[in-house]
This record gives structure tokens, C-alpha cells and sequence, in this order.
């Protein structure tokens, strides 16, 4: 029974956030926050905001996975509200030279943020953190669709994380 409503609940979040066919908007401008590329201060900002949390989209110029993402998922209406209501989102070029700080307010490069600090490899990697600047939540690859992805900001809203693995918690929550 507890997973039947669940299931129905489930159901109800996804219809609210349907969107109309063709109706997208460019990631760039409605998805992603822009930065000075001070992590520590965003942080900050996300506790003012009432934000859960940063989202990372760890990316690469030729990232045929990322550009999927960007024009299947993150220029969805329904996509970009749900997780600006609910994270500060920001993009990191694994490759990047730029200098950033993290979020313990140490001074390195993007792409040292990203390898040796995130041990990313391969992108896109959607990385989700506390308010503590704490990784509560990594996905690499693409998501099958923007439904999963909504599911997987779902899964971090609700800390789900912190009782089972994202695999488990989609397979109890299909549609």
C-alpha cells in the first residue's frame, strides 16, 4: 500500500510538470546560474535563496551526451522550473583552464576541480551537492529522458539518497 501511493503521488508531480510539445527554451539562458566560479560564496547564496542544494553539470565541448542533455532535457520548461525552484545549477568544462574556487574556498581550475577533486572521467556527470558543499548525489551519463531527470532532482529534494540507491528508488517509481 506504501508504495502505491507513493506511485500515485509520483504520478501527480510528473502530470504537473508535463510540457507541451515543442515548447523549449535554451539551457543556456533559462537552466544554468551564471557565476563568478566561487562555489563557497554560491553556497551562501543558496541557503539565502532556500535552495536544497548545487547541482554541477560536468561537461566538454564535444560531448555528443551533453548536447543530448542540453536539447532534450535542460531546454524543457518543466525541467528548468522544478530545478531552479530547487538548486543553484551551474556547468563546469572538465577541460577548462578558468580558475574557480570550491566549496571550501581553496582557488584551483575548473578542470582540477572536475578530475582530481571529482574524479570525473567521462561527461556529462550531474553532480548534486548539500548545503555544506558535501556531494550527496552523482549521475553519469545521460538520463533516458527528462522524466528520469525530474525523477532524479525528486530523489535528491527528498534525500532519498540517504535510504537507497537512485536505481532502486526509479524502478519503485515508474510510471
Amino acid at each position: 500500500m506504501h508504495y502505491h501511493k507513493r506511485f500515485i503521488a509520483l504520478c501527480f508531480f510528473l502530470m504537473s510538470v508535463t510540457v507541451h510539445a515543442g515548447e523549449t527554451k535554451n539551457p543556456e539562458d533559462y537552466f544554468f546560474d551564471s557565476t563568478f566560479g566561487d562555489f563557497s560564496e554560491e553556497l551562501v547564496t543558496a541557503k539565502e535563496q532556500g535552495k536544497k542544494g548545487i547541482m554541477i553539470f560536468f561537461e566538454m565541448d564535444e560531448c555528443p551526451f551533453c548536447h543530448w542533455m542540453k536539447t532534450h532535457v535542460l531546454n524543457q520548461p518543466n525541467v528548468q522550473n522544478y530545478f531552479k525552484e530547487n538548486f543553484l545549477i551551474f556547468a563546469v568544462d572538465i577541460e577548462g583552464d578558468v580558475e574557480m574556487t570550491n566549496f571550501q574556498g581553496k582557488s584551483m581550475t575548473q578542470k582540477d576541480f572536475a578530475f582530481k577533486e571529482n574524479r570525473v572521467r567521462a561527461t556529462p556527470v550531474l553532480a548534486f551537492f548539500d548545503l555544506e558543499g558535501k556531494r550527496v548525489m552523482r549521475f553519469t551519463g545521460r538520463t533516458s529522458s527528462a522524466d528520469e531527470f525530474l525523477l532524479l532532482g525528486k530523489f535528491v529534494v527528498d534525500k532519498e539518497y540517504e535510504k537507497q540507491k537512485f536505481s532502486k528508488y526509479k524502478r519503485l517509481n515508474k510510471k
